[in-house]
């Protein structure tokens, strides 16, 4: 059985050295950090910013000790989640912002739970373990009565998402090709 665990502080570094490498290829980090010298000092930056918003929250999940990673943003007030990146240079800020703005036009209007960055490290792939982080914040959500929601940017992300439970709820082309997707389950 896998190991799954809320993350704390402590696991910060091992986190962030399975997100990097996991988004490598990414649509999105790769829009946003396009420079291939940078993106490893700038994606971990974004990533960081995101572990340390949201590790006081309860809301990240990691299978054996990081090798694969859920950060969830849990409902606060309804508004959307805010970007992470600052104290990045002004051009990748702005491209932060810009796909930030895109994303919260999509985003439905009150409470749910937000999927904001699943990853496994390469070396960990193709053992579900991903599915297992995501499993825990889709407990939480259901247990609150309320949907999960997440966006990606890759088409083939879109058919694993929906063999797993989750629906298209929206889409856009600008900046990049981008599925909002919603999952609903609720508990027994």
């Amino acid at each position: 059985m896998t190991e799954i665990a809320l993350a704390t502080p402590a696991d910060r570094t091992k986190v962030l050295a399975s997100l990097v490498p996991a988004f490598e290829n990414d649509p999105v980090l790769r829009h946003l950090f396009p420079d291939d010298d940078t993106y490893p000092e700038h994606a971990a930056a974004f990533f960081g910013g995101l572990f340390d918003k949201r590790v006081g929250r309860d809301a990240i999940w990691i299978a054996e000790g990081g090798n694969a990673v859920a950060i969830w943003e849990p409902p606060a007030d309804g508004t959307p989640p805010a970007a992470p990146g600052r104290g990045l240079p002004a051009d990748v800020e702005k491209r932060i912002d810009a796909y930030d703005h895109a994303v919260h036009a999509l985003l439905p209007d009150g409470p749910y739970w937000y999927l904001g960055v699943l990853g496994t490290h390469p070396d960990h792939r193709g053992r579900r373990l991903g599915h297992a982080v995501m499993a825990e914040g889709l407990r939480r959500a259901a247990a609150a009565g309320l949907p999960a929601i997440l966006e990606t940017s890759t088409e083939g992300n879109v058919a694993m998402y929906q063999r797993a439970g989750w629906e298209v709820v929206a889409s856009t082309t600008d900046p990049l090709p981008l599925w909002v997707l919603a999952h609903h389950t609720r508990t027994r």
